[in-house]
């Protein structure tokens, strides 16, 4: 249970959360430990009149369908941001338009360099009614590098694997490739905004697409977070090759894998099919190639891509 409370907002809260809430400020909310504060009784009256429940019913009255709400283990910066949103600015409490829900969205931010490890300022800009997110080297910029269609792109946070409290990776389809873009901002909040830009955008076109549909059942198709990503080694199909470690990422029936963590572009991509169509994922190597730590097989019917993990459970 909760370990935590906001005496004057009259919310439990956990470790988490608790941490989020002293961050805004004590002008904003004053928290304590339930088992080790000291509680006056105007205190405790506060919580019992209030309560999550009670207290969410305003705050959170007029939350966007498009806007993710975070879950346990989600990225700090998403749970932060939705504290923020809701105790600080009072996001949801009318039904105003939010930056987010408009339909467009510009301005600046850090992008990784395609081939380098570097990262630049590039001017950004969505607009639902052209239905893209595109990017100019300069505010000034008539071309842009990229157009990227709101009907191609995915979203996620990746502060984990960027290395970025706000780090933001956007893929898509280019010429019969996955690319990665890896973006980030110095503001959580600009960030957020971006990440929730495009999920609003994302929607309003579905329900243009699919009008019987209700938000509910378009809001799954927004974005996606990767499956799972991590280092694998992977051999070549004859028996000289070595194992080579390459980053993976699995995202729904596509499997890439990259030489470097945070690389523009896979250097293979593997569609995993149905067992009837003969795709197969078995334990261990085939005959006629070397076994290395935990190795299993993916079969496809093209080839048989033999990998090794570091461990049995990543197995």
């Amino acid at each position: 249970g909760p370990e935590w409370a906001s005496y004057n907002l009259g919310v439990f809260l956990c470790t988490t959360c608790a941490t989020g809430h002293r961050n805004l400020g004590s002008h904003i909310s004053k928290v304590k430990s339930l088992k080790l504060g000291k509680w006056e009784d105007p205190e405790v009256e506060v919580l019992e009149s209030g309560g999550n429940v009670h207290v969410s019913e305003k705050t959170e009255r007029f939350v966007p369908a498009c806007y993710r709400r975070p879950k346990p283990g989600d990225p700090h910066v998403l749970i932060e941001q939705w504290i923020r949103a809701k105790y600080e600015r009072k996001e949801f409490e009318s039904e105003s338009a939010k930056d987010y829900t408009r339909g467009e969205m510009k301005g600046h931010l850090m992008k990784k360099a395609r081939d380098e490890n570097k990262y630049y300022p590039r001017y950004f800009v969505l607009s639902e009614t052209e239905s893209c997110v595109k990017y100019f080297p300069k505010e000034s910029s008539k071309e842009a590098k990229a157009n990227i269609p709101l009907s191609d792109v995915n979203v996620c946070l990746a502060p984990a694997k960027m290395h970025q409290d706000n780090g933001l990776q956007l893929s898509y389809i280019t010429e019969g490739s996955t690319r990665h873009i890896y973006v980030y901002h110095e503001s959580g909040h600009v960030i957020i905004n971006w990440y929730m830009a495009i999920r609003s955008a994302k929607l309003n076109r579905l329900m243009v697409a699919y009008p019987s549909a209700s938000e509910a059942e378009l809001v799954p198709y927004l974005s996606t977070d990767f499956a799972l990503e991590g280092y694998l080694s992977k051999t070549g199909p004859s028996e000289q090759d070595a194992y080579r470690k390459r980053w993976f990422i699995l995202d729904h029936r596509k499997l890439m894998y990259h030489s470097g963590q945070m690389d523009a572009y896979p250097r293979g991509e593997i569609f995993l099919g149905h067992r009837d169509d003969n795709y197969s994922c078995t334990a261990g190597a085939p005959r006629n190639c070397k076994d290395q730590g935990y190795t299993f097989s993916l079969k496809t019917p093209e080839r048989t891509y033999v990998l090794s993990a570091p461990s049995s459970e990543e197995r």
